[in-house]
């Protein structure tokens, strides 16, 4: 006889569902950041516990069975569950003490967190913190962070959300390359220049297109969606792009370039779970955040 999925250890249903949502051990355990045998380990334990196979192994990964299928809506339902709970009691810690998960985007972490940090760290020892550059949207109710630095609205319910306001963006070039190829002082004239952009990002092109310019792919010679990188690209001397203001304000390698158009800004949002929002940590890092991002924004 089958065992009922409420016999299921909860610590499983990650594996299960990532698995199912990925459809092979690698991508799953890359998820969970988890080696593939553990999770292996963990899939098979599940299939053992409910007496069911829930996957079919094949040369391309893992499918779901029938049975697998079935069992998938209130596996998503324990999940969620879990999730919640974890909230709730996330929620009900009055210690100023722990760790906060911080997720920002790759330039905000790299240069504008750090002193922030130090002094959050210097004014309260007790709070640990796990700083996650990325440019992909964590899911906060699911505790992928504690708190989100953004550069766009939340639309998940249940966050709280506050706008700080906006980090300048401008055009700019290396220094070297305005000395080789010109200054331009038109927007007609750059768009004769080297132009450095995104990759898979349609970012840049939807901001060209906004005044009026058929912009394409293809009209970057340079492209990268690593911001990092993008950045280096410039300092290099590839061509013209765009940066946040401060960025080149405080970089001897880059020249803000003024061709008479005003460049909307970043909007930045900091975002955390309703549930856990007023935690004396959360909400301490949170101030910390707001203070410290101020003098960036405007």
């Amino acid at each position: 006889m089958n065992a009922p999925l409420s016999q299921l250890d909860w610590s499983l249903v990650p594996a299960l569902l990532a698995v199912a949502d990925t459809g092979s051990l690698s991508a799953a355990a890359a998820r969970l950041g988890r080696s593939q045998p553990t999770l292996g380990r963990q899939i098979a334990q599940a299939e053992a516990t409910l007496g069911l196979t829930l996957f079919t192994r094949h040369p391309r990964g893992l499918t779901l069975t029938e049975a697998g299928a079935a069992l998938l809506p209130a596996a998503r339902a324990m999940d969620a569950a879990a999730h919640d709970l974890t909230l709730a009691a996330a929620g009900r810690d009055h210690a100023l003490s722990g760790t906060v998960r911080i997720s920002a985007s790759q330039l905000v972490a790299h240069h504008i967190l750090p002193p922030i940090l130090a002094r959050l760290r210097r004014d309260h020892p007790g709070i640990s913190i796990d700083l996650a550059p990325s440019d992909n949207p964590d899911n906060l109710l699911l505790r992928e962070a504690d708190i989100a630095v953004r550069m766009f609205a939340s639309t998940q319910l249940d966050l709280v959300t506050r706008r700080l306001g906006g980090l300048p963006v401008t055009i700019c070039a290396a220094r070297g390359y305005l000395d080789r190829c010109g200054r331009p002082t038109t927007p007609e004239e750059m768009l004769d220049h080297d132009l450095v952009g995104y990759d898979c990002s349609d970012l840049i092109l939807r901001r060209m297109r906004e005044f009026g310019w058929p912009a394409t792919r293809d009209w970057f010679v340079m492209r990268c969606d690593d911001q990092p990188a993008n950045l280096e690209l410039l300092r290099a001397g590839c061509g013209i792009g765009f940066a946040q203001s401060w960025l080149v304000e405080a970089d001897p390698e880059l020249e803000a370039i003024d061709v008479g158009l005003a460049l909307p800004a970043l909007p930045v949002w900091l975002a955390a779970p309703q549930a856990t929002r007023h935690s004396p940590r959360i909400a301490t890092v949170w101030r910390a955040l707001e203070r410290g991002l101020a003098s960036f924004v405007s």
